[in-house]
C-alpha cells in the first residue's frame, strides 16, 4: 500500500482561515465513520462557521492542525481546557490518511497539551457502538464511563421562572460580577471548574446567552445556551444547552422550565439538553417533562484524569461536544 514519504507536519494553532477545510474534513471523515458502523444513509454536514469560530476561539493554542506533503489540512484536535477541566473534541483524520497511526499522533498531542496547562480532568466522548474506537482510545490510557445522553423536549409559552437573569441584558459591570459569581459558585462544588471564557465567547459572538438562577442574592444555578444553527446553511432549530450547573434537584427543574420558556421566546421549537447519566435524577426529570433521546455518546476519561464529582444532590453538565 502506498504511504506518503511523511505522516504529517504538526501541530501548530488553527485559525478562521482554516474554518473551510476544518469544514471539509470533519464532514467527510465523520460520513466514513457512519457509513462504516453500518449508518450509510448518514451524511454529516459542514458545521456553521461561527461555531467553529467559538470552538477555536475557546481552545485557543489547544485547537491543533496537521498538515501533508502538500501543505493540505490532514488531521485536527480541538482540546478545550475549561479552569482543571480538560477535554478533546472534534478531533479527525482525513479519510485516506486514517490507520497509518495519525489518530495516536493527534490525541497523544492532545492529552501532553491539556496535562502541561494543569487539568485534572481529560475526557472525550465517542459513540458507543463504534468499538473500534473505544478499544483505540483504551490502548492510549481512556478508561469508558457514563453515557452523555443528547435528549429534547418542547419549548413551553409559560412564565420564564422568577429570579432569572439573562447575563447579555446586563452593562458591563454587572454582567463581569456576575460571570465571576457563577465561576466561584461552580468552584466550590467542582474545584477548580471554570466556564467564564465560555460564557464570554458566547455573548461575544453573539451565539446564544447564559441564564443565571439567583436566590438570596446567591447564585443556584446557570446554563450557557447557544441558539445559533449549529450545522452550515439551516435555520436556528433549538436551544442547545452547552454547560449547566444546579445546586439541587428543584433548581435543575427551575432551570429547565426557564429555558423552555426562553426557547419560545426566540421561537424556537426544542430545548436540547446533553446530559451525563451519573445525575439520575436530573434524567428522571426530563423523562417526565416528555423529553426524548435523541443521541448517546460514551464519556471517557484518561486514567488517574477522572471528571470531579459534585456533591449529592447536585447536577453539573459540561458538554464535550461543540
Amino acid at each position: 500500500m502506498w504511504r506518503p514519504e511523511r505522516l504529517a507536519v504538526g501541530p501548530r494553532p488553527a485559525t478562521g482561515v482554516d474554518i473551510p477545510a476544518l469544514n471539509r474534513v470533519f464532514s467527510d471523515s465523520f460520513t466514513e465513520r457512519y457509513h462504516r458502523d453500518g449508518l450509510v444513509s448518514v451524511r454529516v454536514p459542514q458545521l456553521n462557521p461561527d461555531v467553529w469560530t467559538y470552538a477555536i476561539r475557546d481552545a485557543g493554542n489547544g485547537a491543533m492542525l496537521w498538515h501533508d506533503e502538500q501543505d493540505q489540512l490532514v488531521a485536527f484536535n480541538i482540546a478545550h481546557r475549561s479552569g482543571t477541566e480538560g477535554w478533546m473534541g472534534p478531533l479527525a483524520v482525513r479519510t485516506d490518511r486514517q490507520e497509518m497511526g495519525l489518530g495516536r499522533i493527534i490525541v497523544t498531542a492532545a492529552i501532553e497539551w491539556l496535562r502541561n496547562e494543569g487539568v485534572t480532568t481529560v475526557g472525550l466522548e465517542t459513540m458507543p457502538r463504534t468499538v473500534e474506537n473505544i478499544g483505540f482510545y483504551g490502548r492510549l490510557g481512556f478508561v469508558p464511563g457514563h453515557l452523555t445522553v443528547t435528549m429534547t423536549g418542547e419549548a413551553s409559552r409559560r412564565r420564564v421562572a422568577g429570579g432569572s437573569v439573562l447575563l447579555g441584558r446586563l452593562d458591563v459591570a454587572d454582567r463581569e460580577a456576575l460571570i465571576e459569581r457563577c465561576r466561584a459558585r461552580v468552584d466550590r462544588s467542582a474545584r477548580g471548574y471554570d466556564f467564564t471564557r465560555e460564557v464570554e465567547l458566547t455573548h461575544e459572538l453573539g451565539l446564544g446567552d447564559t441564564v443565571v438562577l439567583e436566590r438570596g442574592g446567591e447564585v443556584i444555578g446557570f446554563a450557557i445556551w447557544h441558539s445559533a444553527p449549529l450545522a452550515a446553511e439551516r435555520h436556528a432549530e433549538e436551544l442547545r444547552v452547552l454547560k449547566l450547573f444546579a445546586d439541587s434537584g428543584s433548581t435543575f427543574e427551575r432551570l429547565i422550565l426557564t429555558l423552555e420558556g426562553l426557547a419560545a421566546r426566540k421561537n424556537l421549537p426544542k430545548v436540547a439538553v446533553r446530559m451525563q447519566t451519573a445525575h439520575q435524577a436530573a434524567y428522571q426529570v426530563l423523562i417526565d417533562r416528555g423529553y426524548r433521546v435523541r443521541w448517546t455518546d460514551l464519556r471517557m476519561t484518561l486514567d488517574g484524569f477522572a471528571e470531579a464529582a459534585v456533591p449529592q444532590g447536585e447536577v453539573l453538565f459540561s458538554n464535550w461536544e461543540i
